[in-house]
Formats: structure tokens, C-alpha cells, sequence
């Protein structure tokens, strides 16, 4: 059909279903078609139409049958029964095959090049539909997995050549220049599917029949369809991340680290690499260090808590530590804390392990214990060359605590971390490391403990119900019952009914009568119930009024401070 009756075409659906303004759309097609883009894709890809009702219009407009419904179980078994390589080449979608006859989706009638490769391919009767294109995607990746195009002929190759009975038997790295630029396309894949579903990880785990890639998204690990018989191409896979990684791919008997510095899209990513030996062969976790725009105001802080991180920071000396188990933002926290304080006129000097992001104008060292360039080793230096601030990754030891008072005392605003689970918590743990009560009293400002909850989704959430007596027994407002909701599903946000993370805290400051609590040693209810006196905002409440301004769910909020209580 020629561009310009296919724009009519577009255009009058688009009109029908009441997606866009004429002009508009028919303005935007006929630039891509300029620069001979499909258009229907350009269509899609640019907002313009909402996807059900244009394509349920398209149907109808061309007498051509729409599936409503025909994708809810087309991704069941999909690689056995259609090739991958056509369908994902064509986007296309087959819904049934029986009976020598075959019911094929498409959100792209027009296609002429996908109805002569089906009637090549296929010997059946072939029967086309319409479907919406984010439904057909959708169900592709789950039917083959991501990069399935590509390793489809690879796999069938190595399923006839090899004893795929016993598939815990080594496979050697093929050295063929097809596997290797295949395996490389796949990996690149990994990465893009990755940041565009917001990961922060992805682990590649060897099973003892096949291979498992899931993904971590707001901190919850989701599995990856990937295609069958992957297992065959682990040692390769495996391989091709440990040569980007600068790893020894001999070496299969010892845990490795590396690190990988790519660029996809144009966008800057770092990953931190992770080798595990296991029984079924080598596990791989990457870390993806994305550059992130560090901002205060991102982190999701209600004013009172802004105000009172900023009043700490705009202090010449002390300590301020972030606490919390790993995985609750405190890295972020400091970075974005280092970004408020880095201005010209103030000297930074960090020292990390390991540099996770890095920070213009900010003098970072990363840890190497190898050559006994320790936290303390580090902080000695440090503390040599004139800074203003340091920011210690991470208090592990006495050594390292005594420097950090040494410096906040003579001085220096220090920044670090402590594992605990409270903020009051913090306390407790400098005083089993040894260091005397007075010390911590007069060197440290506040300890400031979080964790991350997931942010509702705002274009599914639904508001939720609790009984009283429930909310009564966990300390929730009942005046704010009514603002509570939960997680829907949608499109936007993968069904998930969550996007993204924000960190909820408590900030248990150093006042006159938390000093005295700790020189009279104490015990950590009393110090706790002091820090309450004093003002302190447990995490759970914070968590509570988080919950009832409907950024997050009231489970979440219990979920991870359970262990706070």
C-alpha cells in the first residue's frame, strides 16, 4: 500500500478511536515516512494512539478480526510449536496451531514481507488477526526469552551434536565467530532489557538442567524467560562476561571480581562483576552502576527530615552515620549528602569499597587490601591532606572508628556507614566495638537509620480497607485510614503495582541527654526511649505517613521495619 494511502488510512482509525488530533498524527507520519521508518511503528512508538482502542478500530475498519483475548496463553509453549526466528523477525504471533491450519497475531496488517515468509515457511492454512502491539511483544518474550532470534539455529545445532541427556557434562567455549558474536548480542540484550526494567542486578545462576537469569527491580528478583536449552551456552555466556570483565576464564574453581565499563545506547554503565564457583558451574552476579543524578529532593523526605539532614550537614566537624543493612539506600544517602556538600570551597576526599559512582570534583579512593590499603591505612592519608569532608565507605573496625573520631574531633565533617537496624542501634555497636562512651558522645551528631519501600504505581493504584482493631494494634493513625491504598497491575508498571523505591528513616540526634545516657552506659531501651523523649520519629511512623499519603502500602511499611520494633 503506498505511504500516503496508508497515512489515511492511520489517520481516519487513529480519529475513530479518538487517540489523536488529526493534524498532529498525520504530520508525524508523513515525517516518518521521509525517513522510511514503518509507520505503525512510529505511530505506537510515539504516544500518539492509545494501543487497544486503535488497533480494536483497525480491525474493524479492515474487516479483519481482532483478538481480544487470543494472547492470554499464546506464550505456553511457543518455541515448540513456531520458529523463532520468523515470529521475531515479523513480530508476529501465532494464537493457535491445530489441524494443519494456523491463527497468526499481527498489529501490522500491512506487512507484506511477514505474509510471504509465513507462506514459505509454512505449509498450512494461515489465518491473521489483529492484536495490540504491546500485547504481541509482551508475549514473545515470554514465549522465547530474550535474545532468542539469535541463538535458535546455535542451539538446535549444539541439541543435535551434543548428549543432551546428561547436561551436566562440560562444554568447551566453540571458538566459531558465529557463537562468539551471538553470545556478545545476547549479553548486550541482557544489559538493554536490564536498564529498561530499572534493574539494579542481574544474576546469571547455573541449574542442574538449565540456566536461570533474573533480574532485581525495586528490590525484588524477577526471572528472566530466556530460550530453551540455554544450559548449553553457559560456559560460553559465562566466558564472554568474565573476557569483558578482565577475569581469568580459566580459572573456574575460585571466586573472581572484576569490574565492566560499557556504553549502550550512548548511555555510561558500570558494572561490578561477581564469579561464584557452584556445583552446577559459575554463578555470575553483575552490579549495574548506572550515572545517577543525586538529588535531595529524590529521595522522597518529608520537610522536617530535609531540614534536619541539612542543619547536620552545614556543621564544620562531626560524625554522621547512615545505618542500616545492605540494600537500604545508605550508599545513595551519602552520595546525595556529598553532592549538597560538594561546592568549591570545601575539600571532599572519600574512601570506598568499593567507588560505586563517582563524583566530580570529589577526591575518591577506592579500598585494596592487597597492597594494605585498608579503610584505616586510607583514612590515615586522608586525614593528612587538608580535607574539609570524608566520607568513609564503611566503619568495619576499632582502628578505623578511633581515626574517624580523631578527625571529626580536630575538625572534619565525617560521613559513613554502620550495619545495624535501628538508628539507636548505632551507639550500641560503636560501644562493642570499644570505643569509650565519652568518645562517642562528643564526636558524633546523629545517626540516621533507613530502609526502602517500594512507591506505589500511580496510574493502577486502588484504594484498600483495614480493620480497626488492626490498625490500632500496629499504631497506625486511625484518622488516616481513609488515605491507605494498594497495588493494582498495569501496563506502566509490569503488573507489579509498584515503581521504584524511596527511603524511609529515623534521625536519632545527639542531644545533652542522649550524651549522658551513653557516658552512664545505658542499655539501648533506655537510650532509645531518651531519643523518642528528644523527638525522634521512629521509622515506622515515618513509614506510616508515607503509607497514608498513598506513595507507598501499609505492608510495605511492616514488612521492612520489622525488625526496628
Amino acid at each position: 500500500m503506498p505511504s500516503a494511502t496508508l497515512i489515511d488510512v492511520l489517520v481516519r482509525t487513529a480519529a475513530s478511536a479518538g487517540c489523536a488530533e488529526p493534524t498532529r498524527l498525520r504530520h508525524a507520519l508523513e515525517l516518518a515516512a521521509d525517513k522510511r521508518q514503518p509507520l505503525i511503528e512510529a505511530l505506537v512508538d510515539a504516544n500518539m494512539v492509545d494501543e487497544d482502542r486503535f488497533f480494536a478500530q483497525l480491525a474493524t475498519g479492515l474487516g479483519m478480526p481482532y483478538a481480544e483475548n487470543g494472547l492470554d496463553d499464546a506464550a505456553e509453549g511457543l518455541h515448540s510449536r513456531f520458529p523463532a526466528k520468523l515470529a521475531l523477525r515479523h513480530r508476529i504471533c501465532p494464537a493457535q496451531v491445530a489441524n494443519g491450519e494456523v491463527t497468526i497475531l499481527t498489529y501490522n496488517p500491512f506487512d507484506l514481507s511477514a505474509r510471504q515468509a509465513v507462506g514459505q515457511e509454512l505449509r498450512k492454512r494461515v489465518h491473521w488477526q489483529i492484536a495490540p502491539r504491546h500485547r504481541i511483544l509482551e508475549a514473545l518474550h515470554q514465549g522465547y526469552g530474550v535474545g532468542a532470534e539469535n541463538f535458535e539455529e546455535l542451539l538446535e545445532g549444539r541439541v543435535a551434536g551434543d548428549d543432551h541427556d546428561d547436561l551436566k557434562q562440560e562444554t568447551t567455549v566453540l571458538d566459531e565467530a558465529d557463537e562468539e558474536a551471538t553470545v556478545m548480542n545476547f549479553v548486550n540484550q541482557v544489559f538493554r532489557e536490564a536498564l529498561k526494567e530499572r534493574a539494579t542486578d542481574i544474576h546469571v545462576e547455573p541449574l542442574e538442567r538449565d540456566l536461570r537469569i533474573r533480574y532485581r527491580v525495586d528490590g525484588k528478583l524477577l526471572e528472566v524467560p530466556v530460550p530453551p536449552n540455554m544450559r548449553l551456552l553457559q560456559n560460553s555466556l559465562v566466558s564472554r562476561l568474565k573476557i569483558m570483565a578482565h577475569l581469568d576464564i580459566a580459572e573456574r574453581r575460585l571466586p573472581q571480581d572484576g569490574r565492566i565499563n560499557l556504553e549502550l545506547d550512548g548511555e555510561p554503565i558500570d558494572v561490578r562483576v561477581a564469579t561464584i564457583p557452584s556445583v552446577n558451574g559459575e554463578s555470575v552476579a553483575l552490579r549495574l552502576l548506572t550515572r545517577k543524578k543525586f538529588d535531595m529532593g529524590a529521595i522522597g523526605l518529608d520537610p522536617h527530615t530535609e531540614a534536619t539532614l541539612r542543619k547536620l550537614i552545614a556543621a564544620p566537624n562531626g560524625i554522621i552515620l547512615v545505618t542500616g543493612p545492605t540494600g537500604s539506600g545508605k550508599s545513595t544517602t551519602l552520595y546525595t549528602l556529598l553532592k549538597e556538600l560538594n561546592t568549591k570551597d570545601r575539600r571532599i576526599v572519600t574512601i570506598e569499597d568499593p567507588v560505586e559512582n563517582k563524583l566530580d570534583g570529589v577526591v575518591q579512593i577506592a579500598v585494596k587490601p592487597e597492597i594494605d590499603l585498608t579503610f584505616a591505612a586510607g583514612l590515615r592519608s586522608i586525614l593528612r591532606g587538608d580535607p574539609n569532608v570524608i566520607m568513609v565507605g564503611e566503619m568495619r573496625d576499632q582502628e578505623t572508628v578511633e581515626i574517624a573520631i580523631r578527625g571529626a574531633l580536630t575538625g572534619h565533617l565525617v560521613l559513613s556507614t554502620l550495619h545495624t537496624n535501628d538508628a539507636v542501634g548505632g551507639i550500641s555497636r560503636l560501644l562493642d566495638m570499644g570505643i569509650e562512651p565519652f568518645m562517642v558522645a562528643s564526636s558524633v551528631r546523629a545517626f540516621q537509620a533507613q530502609r526502602l519501600v517500594r512507591t506505589l504505581c500511580g496510574a493502577c493504584k486502588q484504594p484498600s480497607h483495614y480493620e480497626d482493631s488492626y490498625l490500632k494494634n500496629i499504631g497506625f493513625p486511625l484518622e488516616w485510614k481513609g488515605k491507605l491504598f494498594k497495588p493494582g497491575g498495569c501496563r506502566a508498571c509490569r503488573n507489579t503495582g509498584f515503581t521504584g523505591r524511596l527511603a524511609i528513616m529515623e534521625i536519632c540526634l545527639m542531644t545533652e541527654a542522649i550524651q549522658d545516657k551513653i557516658n552512664q552506659r545505658a542499655n539501648t531501651i533506655e537510650l532509645k526511649a531518651q531519643a523518642l523523649k528528644d523527638g525522634m520519629v521512629p521509622m515506622r511512623q515515618y513509614g506510616f505517613r508515607k503509607a497514608s499519603e498513598g506513595v507507598t502500602t501499609l505492608e510495605e511499611v511492616m514488612t521492612v521495619t520489622a525488625a526496628t520494633e
